[in-house]
């Protein structure tokens, strides 16, 4: 498989990169099928976090036998030294390993002052120093904190969401990571599922060569379709120009990446979903969402107090309660048609 540098890191990853976390929502055993398979067809690099249950675990299982073949990076979302300390122990023992090549900042609300020895910053700094970590990473969702954390010269890699419908602004981080020898791992190259045409994603990030996809992979058939697209790299062809401006057109103005900072909801609305239900209804096989238990999650809509706190939490700065509302009265008018009628 073809390899890139990632950034000052000096480390030869897979430019096709396995992203671990949708690995939660299935068995321990069809996860270590599948990760096996990724990695006896070449895959090198995954990326994980504390934060995403037992998808750690599941990696350890899978890849301990062969750790001193693949790249591993997750993340921790502690804001103090010590909370970050913590979280990495509990990640090492999760993965069978005595170390990650990438520990990285979980989006954090700010760069962090690299002086204050109580800051997560301090704790990377300090597991690097004891071997525990190789390189420390700075993930984030707001575009300008991103461009800060590149040119604060503290971290060496950036993981930011990066697709073909991203806009020229957000896109220009590639060159700023490449100026500063950042290494840049992309998250949400499908948006979120948004995207249903993985051919030309893929073809989208894989003209960027400092650019890693972490691909999130949740059913070998998923895999089988992204190994097949690495071994024959689709053309950015004007057909393929022409899929991304009509999914652009589609996708226009403000909607719900999926990402899930939004949560806990109070009321135990599934937001994430919820807040884009409309544009799923429209972009994938809808039956899936038809049911009496999705209906169900969609009328918790209702008891929304608009707390406030989803909207606080939300990188992207959407009204989400205004928006939960809109996609109720979709789903409504979905399900009234196709199951009602």
């Amino acid at each position: 498989m073809e390899k890139t540098r990632l950034g000052r890191t000096g480390l030869e990853v897979t430019r096709t990169a396995f992203g671990v976390l949708p690995l939660q929502r299935v068995t321990r055993e069809e996860a270590a099928r599948i990760l096996r398979r990724a990695y006896e067809a070449g895959i090198t690099f995954y990326d994980t976090a504390r934060a995403y249950t037992d998808s750690e675990e599941k990696i350890g299982s899978a890849l301990a036998d062969v750790r001193d073949q693949v790249v591993i990076a997750t993340k921790s979302g502690a804001t103090t030294r010590e909370g970050l300390l913590a979280d990495l122990h509990t990640s090492l023992r999760a993965l069978r390993t005595d170390y990650v090549d990438l520990l990285q900042l979980h989006n954090p609300a700010t760069v962090p002052d690299p002086n204050d020895r109580h800051s997560a910053y301090a704790g990377l700094l300090e597991a690097r120093e004891r071997g525990l970590v190789r390189f420390i990473g700075y993930t984030n969702h707001s575009r300008e904190r991103a461009w800060q954390a590149v040119a604060s010269g503290l971290f060496d890699t950036l993981q930011f969401p990066l697709c073909a419908i991203s806009t020229m602004e957000d896109l220009a981080l590639i060159g700023h990571c490449r100026a500063h020898d950042v290494g840049l791992i992309a998250m949400k190259p499908l948006s979120g599922g948004l995207l249903t045409n993985a051919r030309t994603a893929f073809a989208f990030l894989h003209q960027f060569e400092n650019v890693v996809p972490i691909w999130g992979i949740q059913r070998m058939e998923e895999l089988e379709e992204i190994l097949a697209l690495d071994a024959h790299p689709p053309v950015l062809d004007a057909a393929t120009r022409a899929q991304i401006e009509a999914d652009k057109a589609a996708l226009s103005g403000s909607f719900c990446r999926a990402c899930g900072y939004c949560l806990p909801c109070p009321e135990e609305i599934p937001i994430p979903m919820a807040a884009r239900m409309g544009l799923c209804l429209r972009r994938m096989p809808a039956e899936q969402f038809l049911t009496e238990e999705w209906r169900e999650q969609m009328e918790r809509i209702e008891r929304c107090r608009e707390c406030g706190e989803c909207r606080s939490r939300c990188p992207y700065g959407l009204d989400v309660p205004a928006l939960l509302k809109r996609m109720l009265n979709d789903y409504r008018e979905v399900y009234a048609a196709r199951v009602l009628s």
